[in-house]
């Protein structure tokens, strides 16, 4: 079982603080960090957010949110074994060409510890301060993927679809190797698009609706479109984990495994005030425990 660190971006949003947690965390032990990504905070906004149950985000207009690719540049030049992934990215915000060049840069320089984690937003009010259409995102989010693949598969790439056209073009550097993308998101068409696409599904935490089925709906799709359902790694939040829960460790992570569950996540602020102790307390009592198991 492997672990993982969420919402470490924003906080922990500038330099001294990515540093910090970043070090605690390998430290401890975690797999990897995640960081969250939104462009803007729009001042009004009614689509609900889907991850808190008052529907708003835990935010002001004067929040740090900063950019997930350079917080975790930042990050992970000064870990060694520690991996990165965006928790997820906004895909249908980002220009693919421009995206597959910041994301094979950011893998090569860390020595292929990144991955790519996607989603295709659900704040209307941004996509419409950006200029970008809120429909067909998820057909465009689909495109940006086969793109982006294309690209880091070699020179002289060509492709042709709905939104994007090219031929005979070249990006580089490479990545290390292939990177991992994740889908993130808690509605069926996400679960569908990890199976089809994706190398692994998240489907966040703190949903307020039940994210359990959707595992099997990704599996199911992985299927229909050919390809081996084990081979997508499932993510999944643990609240029985978290410090102060009383729970035992051991019977929560076998009923994770029992779910298919490959990675747990856990939030950063269930480890505050006392970040380095609280950390290596779980690194100690839960990670290297349970690490080899699954």
């Amino acid at each position: 079982m492997k672990f993982s660190l969420h919402f470490a971006s924003n906080t922990f949003p500038d330099f001294a603080g990515a540093v910090r947690v970043a070090k605690a965390a390998e430290a401890a032990g975690f797999d990897s960090i995640f960081a969250i990504d939104h462009v803007v905070y729009p001042d009004a906004y009614t689509t609900p957010y889907p991850y808190a149950a008052g529907g708003r985000l835990p935010m002001t207009r004067a929040s740090a949110f900063p950019d997930p690719l350079i917080w975790i540049a930042s990050a992970a030049a000064v870990t060694t074994t520690l991996r990165f992934m965006t928790g997820v990215l906004i895909l249908p915000l980002r220009d693919p060409f421009v995206l597959a060049k910041q994301v094979a840069t950011l893998d090569a320089m860390s020595g292929g510890r990144f991955e790519l984690g996607i989603g295709v937003g659900w704040l209307k009010e941004e996509f419409e301060a950006l200029g970008q259409p809120f429909e067909q995102r998820g057909r465009r989010a689909d495109e940006y993927i086969a793109v982006m693949r294309a690209l880091w598969a070699g020179d002289g790439a060509s492709f042709s679809g709905r939104y994007v056209r090219f031929e005979g073009v070249s990006c580089n550097p490479k990545p290390v190797g292939r990177v991992p993308i994740v889908v993130g998101g808690h509605s069926e068409a996400a679960a569908r698009r990890a199976g089809r696409l994706g190398d692994g599904f998240f489907p966040s935490i703190g949903a307020q609706v039940d994210t359990t089925p959707l595992f099997e709906v990704a599996r199911r799709a992985a299927v229909e479109a050919g390809r081996d359902p084990a081979a997508i790694e499932m993510l999944a939040g643990c609240p029985a984990l978290l410090p102060g829960s009383g729970a035992e460790p051991r019977a929560a992570i076998e009923e994770r495994l029992r779910m298919g569950i490959g990675r747990i996540v856990v939030p950063v602020g269930a480890f505050l005030p006392d970040l380095e102790d609280n950390l290596a307390r779980f690194g100690d009592t839960v990670i290297r425990r349970f690490e080899h198991i699954g």
